[in-house]
């Protein structure tokens, strides 16, 4: 894929890495391959990707890397915790890359989302949807362009880099 968009494009301005899954589970009963999978595709990947890309943007030395959380990489989570610490990851991992690519001009930062009406979020039923907006101040779901505003944002920004960006009506404060 990067060599691809290489080969394509002459070099890559941006990345967004916002693949993720989750699963509801009680710790104890986490299998190993539950933990492997989760990690694998919400941290590994990010992982992998921002680095092959990382290196196409240091010989250019400009960038931006956005890395899609959630508000539970910051706070944790009762039945998601293998998805909690994939997402605490990410906020690791975006941290550490701000520090050290900031120097060729690249500028890392996360996106932690709250409760936004995606297909994560589609198996969830009326009542559960309106136990979660009685917890969240602004008592409403958010909408996946309330993350394209903030992604927008720090596309344009040249300033900004190590945060995790709290996008979450409030829930997490």
């Amino acid at each position: 894929m990067v060599k691809y968009c290489i080969d394509k494009y002459g070099k890559i301005d941006v990345l967004i890495n916002n693949a993720g899954i989750s699963q509801i589970k009680l710790f104890t009963e986490i299998t190993d391959k539950d933990w492997t999978e989760m990690i694998d595709t919400n941290l590994t990947s990010v992982f992998r990707v921002s680095q092959e890309v990382a290196k196409n943007m240091i010989q250019n030395k400009n960038g931006c890397i956005i890395n899609i959380s959630s508000m539970w990489g910051e706070v944790g989570a009762s039945c998601e915790t293998h998805y909690s610490a994939s997402k605490a990851g990410v906020n690791g991992l975006t941290k550490a890359m701000a520090k050290e690519l900031g120097l060729s001009n690249i500028r890392v930062n996360a996106i932690a989302p709250g409760v936004i009406d995606t297909d994560m979020n589609k198996n969830l039923d009326n009542d559960t949807i309106n136990e979660l907006k009685e917890e969240i101040p602004l008592n409403k779901i958010g909408r996946p362009e309330d993350i394209y505003k903030c992604v927008e944002w720090l596309i344009e920004d040249n300033y900004t880099t190590g945060q995790i960006i709290s996008v979450n009506g409030g829930m997490v404060i």
